[in-house]
């Protein structure tokens, strides 16, 4: 399986200001991610799309490939990931370079453990999945048999649909969310269904020690905190 990894990193960043270039540390934020994409045994070209000219030659230096400078119009406070995810695969398809699969890392997400790309990598293959997230469990008083929406009157309803609540956390299915580390997805996928997810996902399992999604000060600030305690 031939696979690309992308890494998203524009300039503009209003919750901590430079934040891709900015070191944290003693390394620019981008560098975790694009150390833990060579360092895989998967990853057949590292890629980082930015609008950044800084960046640009930031990435080089770090060994990524930057072949093209990101359009404004895909470079703004609220564009999605898909369609710039699809720029760069786009971009290079143009060049006659084609990939099986497409390993989106995101920035903000910069610790990830020794070995924990290939594990993903590794089971996307195994599970032959459309997409493949990391996640982390979700903490029993949150699961989503024990959470409620309310209706247009008012009344609150159990977010599942269900009738009859749980009563005992022991009995309570496992749930998942996001932790935004890791995204990988066939390449027909996001191109032809115009998707990350497809219709069928895997996940792997993150180590909770290792989260943190940068988005403000006080999320740079733990960051920091973190990343000393680390073995990456």
């Amino acid at each position: 399986m031939k696979t690309l990894a992308i890494i998203p990193a524009r300039g503009g960043s209003k919750g901590v200001p430079g934040k891709n270039k900015k070191l944290l540390h003693g390394k620019p934020l981008i560098q975790y991610s694009i150390d833990a994409a060579l360092q895989s045994s998967y990853i057949s070209e590292v890629l980082v799309t930015t609008d950044d000219l800084e960046i640009v030659e930031l990435a080089k230096s770090l060994g990524a490939n930057v072949p093209f400078v990101r359009p404004k119009h895909l470079a703004e406070d609220n564009t999605p990931t898909l369609p710039v995810i699809q720029h760069a695969v786009s971009f290079l398809e143009k060049e006659g370079k084609h990939f099986d699969a497409i390993c989106l890392l995101q920035p903000t997400s910069p610790f990830r453990s020794k070995g924990f790309l290939d594990s993903a990598l590794e089971t996307f293959q195994e599970r032959q999945t459309d997409s493949l997230v990391s996640v982390l469990e979700v903490p029993h008083q949150y699961n989503p048999h024990w959470t409620f929406e309310a209706n247009e009157q008012g009344i609150l309803q159990i977010a599942t649909g269900e009738k009859n609540i749980i009563t005992r956390r022991q009995e309570l299915p496992k749930a998942y969310h996001r932790d935004g580390s890791i995204y990988i997805m066939k390449t027909n996928v996001l191109m032809e269904k115009n998707s990350l997810y497809g219709d069928s996902i895997s996940y792997i399992v993150s180590d909770e020690k290792y989260y943190v999604n940068i988005d403000t000060l006080d999320d740079w600030k733990k960051a920091t905190e973190l990343a000393k305690t680390l073995t990456l």
